[in-house]
């Protein structure tokens, strides 16, 4: 996965340049992180929904569109996909293989 994840990021960072006219990850870029957060958020709900659903092949059509605007994010703030995966590796080595990192407790000044 990540061969297809990296080539998809070099593609997004040739474009990062482009006149917004000739290509969709252009505008993307010209709208700003702001516009892109939006539709990160946008795809995941749509992920999420497609799930409930039970839609497995609108969960994968849905995930291939996260992955992409979330390229696109990275790319706009400077991050790359090994900045990422260096990341799970940092949390697989202190919580194990696909642990999310633990949230602070209100007594560990967690709470908001």
């Amino acid at each position: 996965m990540s061969d297809d994840l990296f080539r998809l990021y070099a593609a997004i960072l040739e474009r990062q340049g482009m006149d917004p006219s000739s290509s969709r990850t252009a505008r993307l870029f010209a709208a700003g992180p702001k516009k892109i957060a939006k539709k990160v958020g946008e795809e995941a709900v749509e992920v999420a929904l497609d799930a409930m659903n039970e839609d497995r092949q609108g969960v994968v059509n849905e995930s291939a569109d996260l992955l992409y605007n979330l390229s696109v994010l990275w790319a706009t703030m400077g991050i790359t996909p090994d900045d990422v995966f260096a990341e799970i590796r940092r949390r697989e080595t202190l919580y194990g293989i696909a642990e999310k990192l633990p949230k602070p407790t209100a007594a560990e000044g967690g709470g908001k």
